[in-house]
């Protein structure tokens, strides 16, 4: 796919998870996709593939929040089958805390499929108001 068509497929995603789908995203995942949380902070690691990323993140994560989880793109770039998307995170969770995330999102998109997602967002507003996901081992 080219840059153009792989950013409308991402834009595509976004306008989905806006509407709370978040189901958007991990229906755009390819089978062997992994999730990236650089640096060094407790949610540090790579989640792969899908159904890890699905099962031991995204679902443990989500199952957090009241009601969904509603997330819109800011701007959205890309080069090849590389997409960064700015972006903005807006949920309560169920301990009661206003969660307003900002983020930088890399995607790696080949062939109609995300394979990577590398996230890069406040870490202390995760660490603060969400319980840690743990890696299995």
């Amino acid at each position: 796919m080219s840059s153009v068509e792989n950013k409308e497929f991402i834009r595509a995603v976004f306008e989905q998870m806006a509407l709370c789908n978040g189901r958007a995203l991990t229906d755009a995942m390819g089978d062997e996709c992994r999730w990236v949380f650089p640096g060094n902070w407790s949610w540090s690691g790579t989640w792969a593939p899908k159904n890890v990323v699905v099962h031991e993140l995204l679902r443990p994560l989500m199952a957090q929040f009241v009601d969904g989880y509603r997330m819109e793109a800011d701007l959205i770039l890309g080069d090849g089958d590389r997409v960064v998307v700015q972006a903005r995170g807006y949920g309560i969770t169920r301990a009661g805390g206003e969660y307003r995330q900002t983020y930088c999102f890399l995607f790696t998109v080949v062939e109609g499929r995300i394979v990577e997602v590398v996230e890069h967002c406040d870490t202390a507003l995760v660490e603060g108001l969400l319980r840690r996901v743990v890696r299995a081992a």
